[in-house]
C-alpha cells in the first residue's frame, strides 16, 4: 500500500507536457492576408494555451518564394518551425519556375478561404464595376490593376475578370506588391486604378469610406458588396491559406503539429478572427492537405496557363 502512495505521488509530481515554443515564417512583409493568418493563429495558440511562444519572422517578396526558400534551407528537421502559405504561393511558383516548391516543406493544415475583393480609392472617378470594365474594353494597358505577387490569386483574378469581358487576359497591367500594407498605400495613393486582395485585408479601408469596393469573387451579394457573377461578370474565386511544417520531420512530429494547429481553430480567439476578417473555416488536415495541395498545383498551373500570364 505504502509502495502504491509512493506510485501516485511521483506520478502526480511528473511535470505536464511542455508547450512548445514555435518560429513562424511569414513570407510575405507586415499587413497582408499571410501576415493576418500567421498572427491570427498565434494569438488563438497562446489563448488556449497550446503555445509558451511564437517568434515571427517576415520575409516578403516572390509569391513567398524568398521565405519558402530560407525556410526549406534553415528549418530542415526542425519539429517548432512553421510556415505560411497558400494559392498565391501556388501560382507563384508556376509562374516564377522557382527551383523551391511545396514538395518541400510538410503539409500540417489548410485554414481558411477568402473572398477577393475589387476596389478603388475613395476619390476615384470610376463609381462602379460597369465603368471599370468599359475603361478595361477601351484600353487594357490603361488600366492598373494593384495586388500581391505574380501569379498569385489577385493576378489571376485580374486575368479572369479581362477574359470574361472579352479582353485579352495577357494584356492586364497588373503590378505586384510584396505585402498588404504596400498594396493598400500604393491604392490609396492612386498610384493603381484598382486594387485586388482578400475581403478581409481590405475591409478596414472599406468601412473607413478611404476605398470603394466595386465587386466580390463569391457567387452572391458579401457584407452588401454585389459578386462579379450578379454583375453579368461570371468569375467565382477563392483563396485558401494553411500552415506548413519544416522539411525532413518524422510523421510523429507533424501529426503533433496537425494536432496543435486544429486545437488552435477550435479557440474562441481563432472564431473571433474568422468573424472579424471574414474569413470561411476550411479545416483539412495532414495527409488530406498534402492531397489538396497536388490538386490545387494542377488546377492553378491550367488557369495560368489558359490565361496566358506565363512570360
Amino acid at each position: 500500500m505504502k509502495k502504491f502512495a509512493l506510485l501516485l505521488l511521483s506520478l502526480f509530481a511528473l511535470p505536464a507536457l511542455a508547450q512548445p515554443s514555435l518560429k513562424m515564417m511569414i513570407p510575405a512583409n507586415p499587413g497582408g492576408g499571410w501576415d493576418q493568418t500567421g498572427r491570427g493563429l498565434a494569438a488563438a495558440m497562446q489563448s488556449g494555451k497550446l503555445a509558451s511562444s511564437v517568434q515571427f519572422e517576415n520575409k516578403g517578396g516572390a509569391a513567398g518564394i524568398i521565405g519558402l526558400a530560407q525556410f526549406v534551407n534553415s528549418s530542415k528537421g526542425d519539429p517548432n518551425a512553421v510556415m505560411v502559405g497558400g494559392m498565391v504561393m501556388v501560382g507563384g511558383i508556376i509562374l516564377g519556375k522557382s527551383a523551391v516548391n511545396l514538395s518541400q516543406v510538410t503539409p500540417i493544415a489548410r485554414l481558411t478561404s477568402e473572398w477577393e475583393v475589387v476596389v478603388v480609392p475613395a476619390a476615384s472617378p470610376i463609381k462602379t464595376m460597369a465603368e471599370l470594365v468599359k475603361l478595361l474594353k477601351e484600353n487594357p494597358g490603361k488600366v492598373s490593376w494593384g495586388g500581391g505577387s505574380a501569379g498569385g490569386t489577385d493576378h489571376i483574378l485580374a486575368g479572369l475578370i479581362a477574359r470574361a469581358v472579352g479582353v485579352d487576359a495577357a494584356k492586364v497591367n497588373y503590378v505586384p506588391y510584396k505585402g498588404g500594407g504596400e498594396a493598400i498605400a500604393a491604392i490609396l495613393g492612386g498610384h493603381v486604378t484598382v486594387g485586388i486582395s482578400g475581403v478581409g485585408e481590405f475591409a478596414e479601408q472599406v468601412k473607413a469610406g478611404k476605398m470603394r469596393a466595386l465587386a466580390q469573387s463569391s457567387p452572391s451579394k458579401l457584407d452588401g458588396i454585389p459578386s462579379l457573377k450578379e454583375q453579368g461578370i461570371d468569375v467565382e474565386l477563392g483563396n485558401w491559406r494553411g500552415i506548413f511544417g519544416a522539411p525532413g520531420i518524422t510523421p510523429q512530429q507533424r501529426d503533433a503539429l496537425v494536432k496543435l494547429v486544429k486545437d488552435a481553430t477550435e479557440t474562441p480567439a481563432w472564431k473571433a478572427t474568422l468573424e472579424k476578417l471574414g474569413w470561411t473555416p476550411v479545416f483539412l488536415g495532414g495527409d488530406d492537405y498534402g492531397r489538396f495541395i497536388e490538386e490545387d498545383i494542377k488546377r492553378v498551373g491550367a488557369i495560368i496557363e489558359s490565361l496566358g500570364l506565363k512570360k
